[in-house]
């Protein structure tokens, strides 16, 4: 990892930019700043193959800790700023850390160009695996999983992004609106762009009118988000901020059609696809757009197969490093967790989860359909479903006057009886894990609506 690191850090010229926000940040002043944090950390004993756990918040300090920790040789654990103190001594104790880098301030709210950080040492294990980058599972629909990525799969994935057509390239600008703790924002987003000489510009606040400012002040030429961060452009249209833009992929959740579809007729262009999972990385790219539920075709040197109607990887080893799930990784092959075909000309259609298929009074629910009928109502931004013995829907709306009786009646006309919700539960919105994923595990989500209903912001049916 110290040479591949090394090798992009020296990629390009001094004066090529590489961050910008209010300021910008150089691969000469990048180089600096990475070498300066890595004299810091080594002063403090971190060395090649200690474990060193980085919960800072999104900023330019954020991205030169990760590339001075692995310039060392050191093993990263990426934790999310946002979690609380007994979440984050859950995920320590999992991965034993011996080293915390963490803001020496109290993190402010949303992205921060610099913070002043303190590396502590505490009582850990330095790395048993050469695994130079550990994350865990979303968490969206249980307790998380430990994950390690290897040197091997992580410049393998730098090398399916630049592979990919359509991609950003060399002096383009970049927004970057997932989070670059994350998967997808931390290797397609930060080091692919390191590899290929591309401009990173991050927005200050995930709100729409944060993100158009600064489109519109950079001038980018592609944008990447979550799906909520096209729902909120498209429901705030500004064409003219986005006037520079050739191109936009979701990657870190799949993007709702209805989304897709109301970004494109307001800004003129699609939004494209990046499908992967945190274990094994990005899988498939269609940037140019797609019609959901298709993804796009597997990147260059991805093996997939769909075996028992479940979507499959090919992987030379378990991702997970606490212990082997054999439900989701056995003879070399990855189960993603999602239900899917491939059409005849090699594109991977996503059908729902694995988990969306339920058996109701006798009577089998694909819990996805529920989820979008409901988000077809006008006044539905986001919607769950979940549950066995009965369907319970969790609604996400700002509209005061949306009733369960009226999303009742709503589904009744488009539903069979038999996969009608048996209760409704309506809440601003929805709640969702550290990386933006919509919660679908039932006890967060009914703790988050009652939590919900002592303050008034809901409705029950």
């Amino acid at each position: 990892m110290r040479e591949f690191i090394t090798d992009l850090l020296h990629r390009h010229g001094d004066d090529v930019p590489i961050f910008s926000h209010r300021n910008t940040v150089t691969h000469g002043l990048l180089r600096a700043d990475v070498s300066a944090h890595a004299a810091r950390f080594e002063a403090v004993g971190i060395r090649d193959g200690s474990t060193v756990a980085v919960q800072v918040p999104p900023s330019f300090s954020q991205l030169e800790a990760v590339l001075a920790l692995w310039s060392i040789g050191a093993q990263v654990i990426s934790i999310d700023h946002r979690l609380r103190q007994a979440e984050t001594h859950v995920l320590h104790e999992l991965t034993r850390p011996e080293f915390l880098v963490h803001p020496s301030g109290v993190p402010a709210q949303g992205f921060q160009e610099r913070y002043g950080l303190v590396a502590e040492p505490v009582e850990g294990l330095p790395a048993a695996t050469p695994h130079r980058l550990v994350q865990f599972s979303s968490g969206s629909t249980g307790r998380q999983k430990v994950i390690g990525r290897s040197t091997e799969s992580l410049t393998d994935e730098v090398a399916r992004f630049e592979a990919s057509d359509g991609m950003p390239r060399r002096g383009e600008r970049l927004l970057l609106l997932n989070s670059p703790a994350a998967s997808f924002g931390l290797i397609g987003g930060l080091l692919h762009s390191l590899a290929a000489g591309v401009h990173l510009v991050f927005a200050g606040k995930p709100t729409a009118q944060d993100i158009l400012h600064h489109a519109r002040a950079h001038e980018v030429d592609f944008v990447t988000g979550l799906p909520f961060h096209f729902d909120l452009l498209a429901s705030s249209p500004d064409c003219d901020s986005l006037r520079t833009v050739r191109g936009a992929f979701a990657g870190g959740e799949l993007m709702p059609q209805n989304v897709a579809d109301r970004f494109a007729a307001t800004y003129g262009f699609p939004v494209g696809e990046c499908f992967g999972t945190t274990e094994t990385g990005a899988l498939t790219m269609a940037v140019n757009g797609t019609v959901r539920p298709s993804v796009g075709k597997p990147m260059q040197g991805i093996t997939a197969r769909v075996r028992d109607g479940l979507v499959e990887v090919a992987l030379k080893e378990t991702p997970y490093l606490s212990e082997n799930d054999s439900t989701r990784f056995s003879g070399g092959w990855f189960r993603t967790g999602d239900r899917g075909e491939l059409s005849d000309d090699g594109e991977i259609r996503l059908l729902g989860r694995a988990d969306s298929l339920v058996v109701v009074r006798g009577k089998k629910i694909d819990l996805t359909e529920v989820e979008h009928v409901l988000c077809g109502h006008p006044q539905v931004t986001e919607a769950v479903a979940v549950g066995k013995a009965e369907i319970r829907a969790y609604v996400g709306t700002g509209s005061n006057p949306l009733t369960a009786q009226a999303l009742t009646e709503w589904c009744t006309e488009r539903l069979a009886e038999f996969k009608l919700p048996a209760h409704f539960h309506l809440m601003d919105t929805l709640p969702r894990t550290s990386s933006g994923k919509i919660i679908r595990n039932m006890e967060p989500l009914h703790a988050s609506y009652l939590q919900a209903h002592l303050t008034g912001n809901n409705g029950e049916g």
